[in-house]
């Protein structure tokens, strides 16, 4: 898929750009939430919505078009072999203002449109129909179809359109709970699997250094046994709280299962990733309702540099901080079992939140 440019000369043309939504910061963050955007494009999922919306309606383009600040992006598009053009010349732009499918009969007859250079050159569009698509009161793009002569859609017609787009939605919830742990609402295993791998290859292109954090909470079962399944499920639901509020947009932070934790930090170093996890620490000494009993909360931690001589996927970096992680449980373990405790008040947590997880780490690194 190629990316189509075009020019656009204000000065010269009359073309009206989109107006921008009022809710346009809100509705931005629904859809990096999502992570579609420059994901696979080759989505059997979403393909078969847009063929058949094709097929319904007999036109030679059918489109799941997603609008970031400057473009609409085409996670699936059938008839038209680009996978982007400018927000500023885009039909998706003007329907996501609205609320009921946008329809322009004939563009060359329509202000709006008819020296817009999607019209007078490839792909030469004449008709448009697009229905917005929301996620949690956000619109963030369209299933639109085109047709490069005039037409319209009959009442019977705008209805399949909109029962098309629904599904559209609803294929995008379904595979966010294919990739969201429903607890936390951090990614799972498989989401971070793919999100990582894309920001991988991304930082290999430009030699940008990546970390991974691969976090573990300490005696979490015990825990749970002693306070309550429900008491556990909050302690989590904090942790990734304060995960997330200590990381960037850019980093990739999953729940990898239990009491597992782990963030690709992008364009960090080790020494980096030590500052966040001690932004973590002091976040999680700060919350309310971290505590119990007066036991803080704690964790073990292994920080892996990405090597691209040694992983060339994701997994085998995944697998190398998996590893780590077991090396210093085993040696945290070791450790506390031969050491004398001064103050036999003073738990296990509190001795990792002392530094003890620091030490284990240079042992290991």
């Amino acid at each position: 898929m190629l990316v189509l440019s075009t020019r656009h000369d204000p000065e010269r043309d009359r073309l009206k750009p989109p107006e921008t939504p009022d809710d346009e910061r809100l509705r931005l963050a629904k859809l990096r939430s999502l992570r579609l955007l420059d994901s696979a494009q080759d989505d059997p999922h979403f393909d078969r919505l847009t063929r058949m919306a094709r097929r319904i309606f007999k036109v030679p383009i059918s489109m799941v078009s997603l609008l970031d600040e400057s473009r609409q992006w085409f996670k699936s598009c059938v008839g038209f072999e680009v996978s982007e053009t400018p927000r500023t010349v885009s039909f998706c732009g003007h329907a996501i203002l609205g609320s009921d499918a946008f329809i322009v009969p004939d563009a060359l007859g329509d202000e709006r449109f008819h020296d817009n250079p999607l019209v007078l050159g490839e792909p030469h569009v004449r008709f448009y129909a697009g229905c917005p698509l929301t996620v949690d009161n956000r619109k963030i793009g369209t299933l639109c179809i085109v047709d490069q002569v005039p037409r319209t859609l009959d009442e019977d017609q705008i209805e399949i359109l909109k029962d098309l787009a629904k599904v559209v939605e609803q294929e995008i919830a379904s595979t966010l709970l294919a990739i969201r742990d429903q607890l936390t609402g951090l990614e799972n295993r498989r989401g971070f699997l793919a999100l990582a791998q894309q920001s991988l290859q991304l930082c290999t292109r430009q030699a940008t250094p990546v970390s991974l954090l691969y976090l573990d909470l300490d005696d979490f079962q015990s825990f749970n046994q002693l306070h309550g399944r429900q008491a556990g499920d909050d302690v989590l639901i904090n942790l990734a709280d304060r995960i997330k509020d200590v990381c960037r947009d850019s980093d990739v932070v999953a729940r990898m299962g239990g009491d597992e934790f782990v963030v690709l930090l992008i364009n960090a170093t080790r020494e980096q990733a030590e500052i966040v996890v001690d932004r973590i620490k002091k976040a999680l000494s700060q919350a309310h309702g971290l505590t119990n009993n007066g036991y803080p909360i704690a964790f073990s931690f292994g920080i892996t540099a990405y090597q691209p001589e040694r992983h060339e996927t994701i997994v085998e970096l995944l697998a190398d901080g998996e590893a780590l992680m077991e090396e210093i449980k085993k040696l945290r373990n070791h450790y506390l079992d031969d050491r004398e405790p001064t103050d036999p008040v003073v738990s296990e947590a509190d001795r990792a939140l002392a530094g003890f997880n620091s030490k284990l780490q240079e042992r290991t690194g």
